[in-house]
């Protein structure tokens, strides 16, 4: 009898995604970008890397894959270079005790201002194609004048054969990877790129792809006026074209939630549903974990006990000012001895040069603040450690990551009580108004004023806070995307 040799099926690409299970693919272009510019993460990149690691953890390295930009399109990249690329960033530090600078501010034409305004009226189809016939344009003449730099190296491109590095490794497009059902997920500052609602939405509909991004906050919509032009714009022109494209829309607290949802519906934007809110996570990296008991203090931190902390960006939105005019208040009404020092931990941001202006003039207040620029995460907690207790003035946030940070390290936290900052504060926390200079110099005063009192609160916070886990936010996530059932 004769027998036919069969070959083993094997199965076609399309089968081979609909089989498995689903993934979330995390776009991290946004790291990389912020990356070689800046030597310090911001919240963003410090929260969006946390949940990201914790996500991977719990759902496991085959179904938290990551995303980078090439040519138009979504291409896979290793988590390993994303590790790194973040962790180079978050260990870099060399900080110390500086004067304050002079600031250059970005200046914008009031031409290009009035070519914003204008492109932003327009609808956003209209507003798309306008900036990338622009953006062809400009990439068209820079071609051009790069070729005509390069003709005398013509000749020899032609004969000469270039091996390939050997660590270039070729990106596989997401069009190879994804399957129907799967989900891209933004979760950082993508709004830089004009025509990213383009590419995603090609993406999602040639892919059959969900779409899921975590919104920090409308701060450039909401109040412009703290913000650098350019942010304005781009930011702006984001959230218009990437709503209409998302599934599945998530806000870091109850009071983002609410904000984008009103934004939402006064710009006619139709949400898939309503917008859904996860838990935050306590601390970061390093800066979660107390240091060595017996590494010594860095000599150039102030002595603990000797001050109250500020960490943030300095930055108007932040109101180092209020705190600068609050000190100067209890100055002239205390015998200075009584009063501890100021320190504002954070970089250097955008229009604060006024503020800048008068620390120098004034010399620090006769040296009750201090400037520590772009501290390490092992000072922030030394930092944290030697305090009094912190503040946190900021005009408007989307959560309040150094509040929570502040109590889980056991500090107390006098807080502004407006936006999403009394949800991170909760009881534990004391308020004032961040526009009352009345209320800040009060509220201070009395904290300072009762030691015993401030030792209790202190005792209270260590006993009764309950730090987040991210493990908690990236389990929520993983229930909004559907990929998990809710825990038990």
């Amino acid at each position: 009898m004769h027998v036919r040799n069969h070959k083993p099926h094997r199965p076609s690409a399309e089968s081979a995604k609909a089989s498995r299970t689903v993934r979330i693919w995390i776009d991290v272009e946004d790291l990389f970008a912020y990356g070689t510019a800046n030597h310090r993460p911001s919240g963003i990149q410090r929260l969006a890397f946390e949940l990201q690691k914790a996500m991977r953890a719990r759902a496991g390295a085959d179904r938290i894959r990551f995303l980078r930009h090439r040519h138009g399109s979504f291409c896979e990249v290793a988590w390993a270079e994303v590790d790194a690329v973040f962790r180079g960033i978050a260990t870099h530090a060399d900080a110390t005790l500086r004067q304050p600078t002079q600031v250059t501010p970005i200046t914008v034409s009031p031409a290009r201002i009035a070519l914003r305004r204008l492109l932003t009226r327009l609808q956003p189809p209209v507003r798309i194609a306008l900036v990338a016939v622009a953006r062809a344009q400009l990439a068209a003449l820079r071609s051009q004048i790069e070729v005509l730099r390069r003709l005398p190296d013509i000749p020899r491109a032609l004969f000469t054969r270039n091996p390939k590095p050997a660590d270039q490794r070729p990106l596989v497009p997401l069009s190879d990877l994804a399957a129907p059902g799967d989900v891209l997920a933004i979760l950082g500052a993508s709004w830089s790129n004009p025509l990213y609602a383009e590419m995603l939405a090609q993406t999602r509909r040639s892919l059959g792809i969900r779409v899921l991004i975590l919104v920090h906050d409308l701060i450039p919509i909401r109040h412009p006026e703290w913000c650098d032009p350019r942010l304005i714009w781009h930011f702006t022109n984001w959230i218009e074209t990437i709503l209409p494209e998302t599934d599945i829309v998530l806000a870091n607290s109850r009071f983002s939630a609410r904000d984008v949802e009103a934004y939402a519906t006064h710009s006619g934007i139709l949400l898939a549903r309503p917008v859904g809110t996860i838990p935050i996570g306590t601390g970061f990296g390093v800066a979660a974990t107390l240091p060595d008991a017996t590494a010594p203090r860095p000599r150039d931190l102030p002595p603990a006990g000797s001050y109250v902390l500020f960490v943030s960006t300095i930055e108007a939105r932040k109101n180092h000012t209020i705190l600068f005019r609050a000190w100067r208040r209890l100055l002239s009404d205390l015998p200075p001895a009584t009063i501890p020092t100021l320190v504002f931990a954070g970089r250097t941001g955008w229009l604060v040069n006024d503020l800048l202006q008068q620390l120098h003039n004034t010399q620090l207040l006769g040296g009750k603040i201090a400037l520590i620029e772009s501290p390490s995460d092992a000072e922030l907690v030394h930092l944290y450690q030697g305090c009094l207790f912190t503040v946190f003035p900021s005009l408007y946030e989307g959560w309040g990551l150094p509040v929570t940070e502040s109590h889980a390290l056991g500090k107390p936290c006098i807080v502004s009580n407006v936006t999403s900052l009394p949800e991170a504060g909760g009881a534990l926390a004391r308020y004032f108004d961040p526009d009352d200079l009345n209320d800040v110099v009060r509220v201070i005063r009395d904290t300072l004023s009762d030691r015993p009192g401030l030792a209790e609160w202190e005792a209270r916070v260590r006993r009764d806070f309950q730090p987040v886990s991210w493990d908690a936010s990236a389990q929520s996530l993983l229930e909004h995307a559907g990929m998990v059932e809710p825990d038990p």
